[in-house]
Parts: C-alpha cells; structure tokens; sequence
C-alpha cells in the first residue's frame, strides 16, 4: 500500500529534523582554556558570590572552568513546601491514595514550575514518543506494502518499497535514540533537582542544623543512603515509569484504533475482553513489589553504613585488631541482603511466568484469532484498506490478502508488545511506591525539624543562662514521638537543673565534674544542637561564639582550609587576609613546620590520617585564633596535647582577649580560668559556680578531697565485703 502524500512529507520533515538536530548536538562550542594557575584557583575557590545571593559553583572541565550557576533555597520556601510533607504514620508501601498523595508532594520538588527544565524534557519526550507510534504504524504499513509487491512479482513495486524503507530507517533509529536518550536526560535533571533541594535541607545552617538533629531529634538513621542510593533510584524509577506507560498506552490506543477499522464491532469488543482479562490476571498474581523494595533498600543501607563505619574507625578497629568481629558484622548484614533479594528472585519466578505466558501466548493466540477474521470473511474493512471482492484477478487478491496480514500481524505483535510492557510498568511502579515511601520519609522528618528560634542576642555581648534545664532530646521527638520506655518526659530529672549564668566578655570559665553529668551536653546547648528543655539563653551575635568539638575534624581540602574551616578560600579571599598571617598562626600554636613538611598551605591531603591526634586539636586551636571571637569553647579540646604546649596556648588566647569556656578534666587548667562551674555526679542536677583561687574554692577541693579520703578509708572494708561474696558464690 503506498504512503500518502502527507505521510510522506511527514517523513521526509522527521528526517530533516534528525539531520538538523545531529548539527547541534555534535558541534562542540568553543571555550577560552584557562592556565594551570586559573585552574588551580578555581579548584581551591570552589564558588564565586553573585549579587543576586546566587552562586557560580566552578568546574574545571577540559582545561576549561565551567560556571554552574546554584540558587540556594531559602527558608521561607521550605516553610512553604512543608504542609505538603505531613509525617507518615505508618511505613506501609502500596499504590493507593497515599502514595498518590506522596507522588505527587515529591513531585511538587522535582518539577517546581510548569517553565521548568524538567518539564521541557517531558514535552520533548512526549513528542519523540508520539512520533515513535506514528513511526510504528508506517512500519507496518509499509512491511505489508514490500510484502504484496514482492508476491505480486512487481520489481518497480518492491524497489521504490525497498528505498522508502531505507528512508523510513533513519527518523525511526533517531527517534529511538533520542527517547532513550532524553530518558536518561530527564533521570539525571531529576536527580540533580532534588539532590539540591535535599542538600539545602539537609546541610541548614544555625540554628536549624538538621543535619544533626536528623538521627537525634528525627529518629532516622543512614540519611547518606538516602540522600545518594534511593533519590538516584527515584529519578530513574521515574523516567523509566513514564516512558514504559506514555509509549506503550499511547501504542495500544492507536494500534487498537487500527486495527478495529478490519475487526469491525465483535473483534474490537474480543480485544477489549483480552485487555480486561489479562490485567484480571496479572493483578492477582502480582506481588508487593513495592513493599520489597522499601525492605531491600533499606537492607543495602545497613550494610552500605556498616562498611562505611569500618572505614571511618579503621583505625581503632586496627588497634583492637578486629576485623574478624567487624567481618562477621558486615557478613550478617550482607546475607540478610542477599536473603532477601534471593526471597525476591523467587517470587518473581511464578509472576513473570504468568506474565510470559499470558502476555507472548495467549495474546499471540488472540491475535491470529483476530487476524484470521479479515481473511476468512473479505467482506469485513481492513486496517486502512478495503478488501477487493473476489470477481478481482486472483494474483491481485492474494497479494491484497497477504499485504493485509503482514500489515495486521505487525500490529498486533507491536500490539502485544505494548502490553506487555505496560504490564511490565506495574511491577515499576510498585518498585515506585516504595521508593517514593522512602524519599518521602526523608523530606518529611526534614522539614518536621521545624527551625528554632535564634538565641537572644546580649547588647554587651555578655554568656547568660537563666534557670536553664539541660536533657538529652529522644530520637523522634521532634516528630511526635515519646520515649520507648513510655515514661512522661517530665518525669525524668535533667542531666543540669535550673543552671544560672552570667560571663561577661573577660571572664574565663571551666566547666567539670564526672564523666556523664551533662559538661557537653551545656556546650551543645549552647551551639544550638540541643533545644533548652527550660530557661533562658542569651548569647554574644552570631560569629562571636566559636566551638571546638573533642574529636577533631578535618575538612576536605588544601592545609590552608584546615585553618580557615568553616570559611571557604572565597571567604578567605573576600576578607583580604593573606597566607602570612595564616603562617603566622601556625606559629602560635606549635605547628610552624607543617607547610614545609606537607609541601605548602596548598598542599591537598587527606589530613585526618596525616596528623597525628595533637596536631589535629593543636589545629582546632589554629581556627580560634584565625577567627578571634569574643567565647571560645573548649570541650577536651587539647586533651592529646602536651601541658607545656596547651599551656601556652590558653595563655595567648586569654592575651588575644577570647573568653575561654573550657569543659575539661585536668586540674592544671585551672589557673588559666576566673570561674569554677562543678556538676555533681549524684544525677540530681546540682552544680556550683565558685571563683578559682579564692577560698570558697578551696574550700569546695578540700571537702572533695575528704570526701575522696572518705571513701579510700572504706577500701579494705569493700575488699573483705568481696571477699565474703566471693566464699558464698563458691558454695
């Protein structure tokens, strides 16, 4: 059968577009290539300021720097898209109404505006896969055409036949490529969307901090799992999902619509009954996909964080020696994935077995049914054409009757292609569901670690706390949730009770006591990581507050970075300082030789495992006086340094007019500080405040040391006592 004249002007445009289309997509754009210098800058640079309050993130790409340009949410658009993310009240994964109502709050992210790029994808998409079916129903038709000519012996015929074929070939490949090319296209834009909506979430600045209040407030462990694995397998479910039931719904419509023109009423009434049928089946058959794949997912983020703690404690694994123990831990968690994914594999047989059969066999059975009727009854319509009665010559109505059924057959076997493919799509967009189950438990707990109100700002940037309770926050409370014992949180006593404090700019404060009476817990506070329970607090502005952790951190990046952290080289570069006076505070804290020995402040290294434990806390000193605030403070933060060295060290931060606030165990510090804050060890709370070096002071260490002598006076008592004990476990 020959193509209309608008079909093959339809034809020849796809294929001027894909040739056009080829033009730009391979025709490079030239850049201007930047120096080793310029790239070295920009990969310590990392960012330009823009005045809009964006940033051009720089990317050395091809002895080139490329400007990606980032516009960090703000938080009065995450409050907004907050009511969209009520927290789940159960786990259960399914495709009913709320995972709808998930969808589509996730998708509200993913595509924030109709001019979108997103969305342009998606459109262009569309086309492509229109095109596609368009494509396909030509195909046909012209398969059935080559067909009749070749048994009707028309050389002219099946040559002309034979180069529209050849012609057809290039739109169709290119349009098969773009779609799995703008496929891949739209998952990567997808996953890059979210990515940085979740980052600007994720990584909030004070007083938010939800990247730290996550597992404590929130309740939700591996957020790495979440944030990498599970939104990268949620863009691709996605677009995968929207290709496999765009195309092949698309496909049934009009192949179907085809088809009908030949079957008449019975046979398209016959295909509709095959249609519900088979979705009749497979429904019963099918498994709970989705609810598998939240379980495997979280599988593979056990054991992924299992072997990432292994990395991040390799060391006091390695002192311990044990790998062995941490081998069987990971082998536990390993099999308990690999159990459940061979579980999966099981159960899959028997569904995609139905599948197979119900999709390739009876459908194919349906359609010779279907094919058959045309030619076992001329008198019906064709797809397309009209059959010739049987007064015509019998070589023109074989070959009609054979163009037909090539025609008919190619339909219905991109027919049941299409079926099963959309078949195929229930299973994805069960995989979905628990996907999107996942990623939305994430955004929701985010965005239920509601921002905290900003600490109150004291006019002469004086420490104050008023009658200030200080507790450990229980994992889920910011969601609701209440402790596992189910005690009321009131009736716990808290680790501080009603502390009062007032440290004026000047003073130098030392906080101790036994281990686990709350001395962190007052310094977390007072960052802003845990909410006061009750009280009052009153801090110097922002900047003017610097924490030193116990466990010193050491950023990605060059020696100079390890300074400056938290502040970037653009940062650095925009205040005006210079590498001297970064050299200069190496010097005061005893690491003056670094530089040379690591190869320069440029040097990029991985630090944490280059420095020794007293060089990384002798470099958390460096940031304090890099940054010069008002409050240092000090949780153990020289407790690997040596006494010589951390004397000095306090004693130029008291002389550079920072306000010490040290939580620490070693007497020796004291004299370095005016207040005394001691936390009894009873856990009812108590603690005194005295003025080091005046004789309530020493009063308050004498009676500790009576107490101490006290209790050594007991000893030999408390030994025969186990003595005793001993003797009677033995009868």
């Amino acid at each position: 059968m020959p193509l209309s004249k608008r079909q093959q002007q339809l034809v020849l445009l796809a294929t001027a577009a894909a040739l056009l289309r080829s033009q730009f997509t391979f025709k490079r754009r030239r850049r201007q290539e930047a120096t080793p210098v310029e790239l070295d800058k920009a990969q310590q640079q990392l960012y330009v300021n823009n005045p809009d309050g964006s940033k051009d993130i720089l990317v050395p790409f091809r002895r080139a720097i490329s400007h990606v340009n980032i516009v960090p949410i703000t938080e009065d658009q995450f409050a907004q898209d907050a009511r969209h993310f009520p927290v789940l009240e159960s786990g259960k994964t399914a495709v009913d109404k709320n995972f709808m109502r998930q969808l589509v709050a996730v998708m509200r992210i993913a595509f924030p505006s109709w001019t979108s790029k997103q969305v342009g994808i998606v459109l262009l998409h569309s086309v492509f896969l229109v095109l596609r079916t368009y494509l396909s129903v030509v195909v046909a038709k012209l398969d059935g055409r080559i067909v009749r000519d070749l048994v009707n012996a028309d050389g002219r015929g099946f040559l002309v036949g034979l180069g529209l074929w050849f012609a057809l070939a290039i739109p169709s490949t290119y349009t098969n490529t773009m779609i799995r090319h703008l496929q891949s296209k739209l998952s990567l834009n997808l996953r890059t969307r979210m990515t940085r909506y979740t980052h600007d979430l994720y990584l909030s600045a004070a007083p938010n901090l939800r990247y730290y209040r996550l597992p404590h407030e929130g309740g939700l462990d591996a957020p790495d799992q979440y944030i990498t694995a599970d939104i990268a397998a949620w863009c691709e479910a996605l677009s995968t999902l929207y290709g496999n039931v765009m195309k092949p719904s698309l496909d049934m419509f009009i192949f179907t619509a085809q088809l009908a023109r030949g079957l008449g009423f019975g046979g398209s009434m016959m295909m509709m009954a095959n249609y519900v049928l088979t979705a009749s089946i497979l429904r019963a058959v099918t498994p709970a996909f989705g609810r598998l794949a939240a379980i495997e997912a979280r599988l593979e983020g056990e054991y992924r964080a299992g072997v990432g703690r292994v990395g991040r404690e390799s060391e006091e694994i390695a002192f311990y020696d044990g790998g062995s123990r941490e081998k069987d831990i990971l082998t536990r968690a390993y099999m308990r994935l690999i159990k459940h994914v061979n579980s999966i594999y099981k159960i899959r047989i028997a569904y995609e077995w139905t599948e197979d059969y119900v999709i390739k066999y009876l459908w194919s059975a349906i359609g010779y049914i279907l094919i058959s009727v045309p030619i076992l009854f001329p008198g019906t319509r064709e797809v397309g054409v009209q059959i010739p009665s049987r007064l015509e010559k019998p070589t023109n109505a074989v070959g009609e009757r054979t163009e037909n059924y090539i025609s008919s057959r190619r339909l219905l076997i991109s027919l049941a292609d299409a079926g099963g493919r959309l078949m195929y799509a229930y299973k994805d967009l069960l995989e979905l569901a628990g996907l999107t189950t996942r990623l939305y438990s994430l955004l929701s707990t985010l965005h239920a670690l509601r921002p905290r109100p900003a600490f109150e700002v004291s006019a002469d940037d004086a420490l104050r706390l008023h009658k200030l309770d200080v507790r450990v926050p229980v994992p889920g409370s910011a969601l609701g949730a209440i402790a596992l014992n189910g005690d009321d949180r009131d009736e716990e006593p808290p680790l501080v009770r009603e502390l009062d404090l007032d440290l004026p700019p000047g003073e130098h404060l030392m906080i101790t006591g036994p281990n686990g009476v709350g001395k962190t817990a007052i310094a977390r506070i007072l960052a802003g990581l845990w909410a006061a329970d009750k009280g009052s607090i009153t801090r110097p502005p922002e900047g003017k507050v610097f924490f030193v952790p116990q466990r010193a951190y050491m950023v990605v990046g060059t020696l100079r970075d390890q300074i400056i952290y938290p502040h970037t080289y653009t940062q650095f570069l925009e205040s005006g300082r210079k590498d001297e006076e970064l050299t200069a505070i190496l010097h005061k804290v005893h690491l003056a030789y670094l530089p040379e020995r690591e190869g320069g402040l440029g040097a990029i290294k991985e630090w944490r495992d280059v420095l020794s434990g007293g060089e990384k806390q002798r470099m958390n000193m460096a940031r304090v006086f890099y940054h010069m605030p008002k409050f240092a403070v000090l949780d153990e933060a020289t407790s690997a340094v040596s006494s010589d060295v951390e004397g000095l060290m306090y004693q130029r931060a008291k002389d550079a007019g920072i306000s010490l606030i040290t939580i620490s165990h070693r007497p020796s510090l004291t004299k370095y500080h005016t207040r005394l804050l001691t936390i009894d060890g009873d856990g009812t709370g108590r603690w005194e405040m005295t003025r080091v070096g005046t004789a309530e002071e020493r009063m308050g260490l004498d009676r500790e040391i009576v107490s101490l002598e006290a209790k050594l006076a007991d000893v030999e008592a408390w030994e025969a006592r186990v003595r005793e004990l001993e003797q009677l476990l033995k009868v």
